[in-house]
Order: structure tokens, then C-alpha cells, then sequence
């Protein structure tokens, strides 16, 4: 199975995931934890230029691009492979990201960041994706006092760009209820890391029947 762990920036989800994959490899399980954008050395060298928070000048297309560029070297490299030898890929972030960010609070059309994906993925979705949800201030807060995470170049958008980012999220969820799940991330840790497991379990039985 492939899993996306989605949300807005302070939402938790990489925290959890660590938690997760963990737990699902003491239960067994071939598990393949990754991250985008990065995940392999080329698509990680992208991340560093997304990321960087000098380059205050990168348009928003181009921005798009190298998330599409970064997002298909990794599906080459790594997440096309594991999912063709049988093993549970989690993914902090996928292509919903990208059209939370870049096609909502960017103002690119959610259109335009899925023919970019959809010709970068050859419309690799993924079988489930797990929406943390937080409203953006209780995020940002849990940002600024975590001094052991990486502060980035989105971290530090205006609080408007995060609520359009979050509203993007929940668009998404509406349009692809098959596959999304909300959870409350402003919940405690060990109650969302609970539920989180609880659904992965019960999916992975429901897949393997």
C-alpha cells in the first residue's frame, strides 16, 4: 500500500509517521518510510532549493515544477520499487501537498498543479491519504517553540497563506473522499498516533483479503 501523510505546517503528521512505521515494523511489516520533497539524493538536492530560505525570489511556477521534478525522481527511485516488491510505503507529503500550496494558497488552479503531477506521477495516487488537520495558528505556534525542527521557506508565509493552505486541504478531502481521512491533529500525541494505527491496520487487512 502506498499512505500519504498530509497537513498544514506544526500539524504533527512526520512525528506520527515516525511513531507508526516503527510500530508497523515491530508488527512485521515491510515498511518503507520516505519524504517529499527529497526521499532520494537527486529529488533531496531539489528539496534544498524549494526549501532554502534565501531564495525569497522563486516564482510560484517554478516552484510547482521543481516539486513535480523532485516528486517524479523519487517515484522512480524509490516508491515504484518498494510498491512492486509488496511493501507498505509511507510518505510524509505527496502531490496533495502540492495542490494545497501551490494550486490553492498560491492561486495556480488546482487544474493546472494536477496536469503538472499527473504527467510527472503518470497518475500515481496514493491508496490512502491520512489529513492531519490543525487550525494554522495553533501550528505555527507549535513551530516556534519546537527548536529541534527544521525552519523552512513556507514556514515563514504570512498566517493568510497557511489558512489557504489548510482550506485547500479540506477542498481536497470533499473531492477525494475515497481515499482521505481526517484526523484531528490538535488532539494529544498518543490519541492521534492511536487512531492512525488503528486505520492503517484496519486497511491493510481490508487490502489483503
Amino acid at each position: 500500500m502506498f499512505i500519504t501523510f498530509e497537513g498544514p505546517e506544526g500539524s504533527g503528521k512526520s512525528s506520527v509517521l515516525d511513531k507508526i512505521c516503527h510500530q508497523l515494523e515491530h508488527d512485521g511489516f515491510n515498511v518503507v518510510k520516505t519524504r517529499e520533497p527529497g526521499g532520494t539524493p537527486i529529488s533531496e538536492q531539489i528539496r534544498n532549493i524549494i526549501l532554502d530560505k534565501s531564495n525569497t525570489n522563486l516564482e510560484p511556477r517554478t516552484e510547482a515544477l521543481l516539486y513535480a521534478a523532485s516528486r517524479r525522481q523519487h517515484l522512480v527511485e524509490k516508491i515504484w520499487p518498494a510498491l512492486k516488491e509488496g511493501k507498505i510505503v509511507l510518505c510524509d507529503r505527496y502531490l496533495d501537498s502540492s495542490l494545497a500550496y501551490q494550486g490553492n494558497a498560491r492561486g495556480l488552479g488546482y487544474e493546472n498543479i494536477l496536469a503538472i503531477n499527473n504527467f510527472a506521477t503518470e497518475n500515481t495516487f496514493p491508496d490512502l491519504t491520512i489529513l492531519f488537520d490543525i487550525q494554522p495558528e495553533l501550528g505555527l505556534e507549535r513551530i516556534s517553540k519546537n527548536s529541534n525542527r527544521e525552519v523552512n521557506r513556507l514556514d515563514l508565509e504570512k498566517l493568510d497563506f497557511h489558512k489557504k493552505v489548510r482550506e485547500g486541504f479540506l477542498e481536497l478531502a470533499k473531492k477525494y473522499p475515497e481515499r482521505f481521512y481526517i484526523v484531528d491533529a490538535s488532539q494529544p500525541f498518543l490519541d492521534v498516533c492511536l487512531e492512525v494505527y488503528d486505520l492503517i491496520k484496519y486497511k491493510l487487512k481490508v487490502n489483503n483479503k
